[in-house]
């Protein structure tokens, strides 16, 4: 489990230092990791729970325990969302996940009665809060809304072949197979099953009894709709994924933003030892062709000739990320102190 700075859009104390101190110690203590893997435990245990539930033989053997750990957990989820109400107050709400699990728990709140037991059924909801509590599932959720153009615009395409060929598939067997195309409704609906290859044959091959050139029309349509076009969406997908892996990680952009808006409190990242400061040590790379002395060089921000413990910093804050996102990071640094490096040469040439 990852540090809550790793969130997608992470709500960490360090943001707030308008904020009480107690209330930044509560939500730093409430997004610790131990608090994470302990819900992360009860939600699997709730998912248990529910689903033992629907057996009316354990019902009728542990009915009370069930109902009373199902409430316990319940219980868990309400108090852990209250401490960050209490803790973040309105900033709670900044953060999509924190919406979603107080949407989730919310449901399950509704009283049970008349008219609320289709809502009260969604409780089984709250095992969905598993996507909100681990990293990785977050990122394949997020993946998927990147996704969402794509999967419209191939869609759209779809529903075109989809038009055309019912057009098509009523005027050519209306007659011959009114039961599968005798209207435009139908037409879609026998269309749309012979693309998921489901029974298609039941549909083609009467088809082709009556009309033998109807292979003409089918097996172009096939192709185009179960192969081209669901393959498309497939791979839309698939590089929504790829470019979410390749994007720097949540965890350094956090840093990164922490320090340039949060007026030097220090972020997660921060205490986790990633160097938010700018800068890496540019002794040797191309600073003797500037005709800078080493002692200018060492009075730059962030890169005061500490290369034994920006190596030991460096080593111990990327160890889990990859080199994208180390590539990432120090390019922003080496930007920093090219533009320190740069504001230098100019305050020496005026003072020339």
């Amino acid at each position: 489990m990852s540090d809550p700075a790793s969130r997608a859009t992470p709500v960490t104390t360090s943001e707030h230092t308008d904020l009480p101190h107690w209330r930044r110690r509560l939500g730093a203590w409430v997004e610790s990791t131990a608090v994470e893997r302990f819900v992360i435990a009860v939600i699997l245990l709730n998912a248990v729970v529910l689903g033992m539930e629907t057996s009316p033989a354990l019902m009728n053997a542990f009915g009370g325990v069930l109902i009373g750990i199902d409430a316990a957990c319940l219980a868990i989820f309400v108090l852990e969302i209250s401490l960050k109400l209490v803790a973040f107050g309105w900033r709670f709400f900044r953060s999509p996940w924190n919406v979603f699990d107080f949407v989730v728990v919310g449901i399950a709140l509704v009283p049970a009665g008349a008219g609320f037991e289709v809502l009260r059924t969604l409780r089984v909801l709250r095992v969905l809060r598993l996507i909100s509590a681990l990293p990785q599932l977050r990122k394949v959720v997020s993946a998927l809304l990147h996704a969402v153009p794509g999967i419209l615009s191939t869609g759209a395409l779809l529903a075109l072949i989809f038009y055309v060929a019912s057009v098509m598939a009523t005027t050519f067997f209306r007659d011959t197979l009114p039961e599968y195309f005798g209207s435009f409704g139908a037409s879609l609906f026998s269309l749309f099953q012979i693309a998921t290859l489901s029974s298609w044959e039941t549909i083609v091959r009467p088809a082709m009894d009556e009309h033998p050139w109807a292979w003409a029309f089918f097996i172009p349509f096939i192709i185009l709709a179960a192969f081209t076009a669901l393959n498309l969406i497939i791979a839309v997908i698939v590089d929504a994924m790829n470019t979410l892996h390749d994007m720097p990680s949540a965890a350094v952009l956090a840093s990164e933003t922490g320090t340039a808006d949060g007026g030097g409190s220090p972020t997660a990242t921060d205490a986790a030892g990633i160097d938010t400061a700018g800068g890496i040590d540019t002794d040797g790379a191309g600073t003797d062709g500037a005709g800078t002395s080493g002692e200018t060089i060492g009075a730059q921000p962030g890169s005061a000739g500490s290369d034994g413990a920006r190596a030991g910093a460096n080593g111990t804050s990327t160890g889990g990320l990859d080199d994208h996102h180390v590539l990432y990071r120090e390019i922003r640094q080496l930007r920093g102190d090219v533009a320190a490096l740069t504001a230098q040469l100019k305050g020496a040439d005026q003072s020339r």
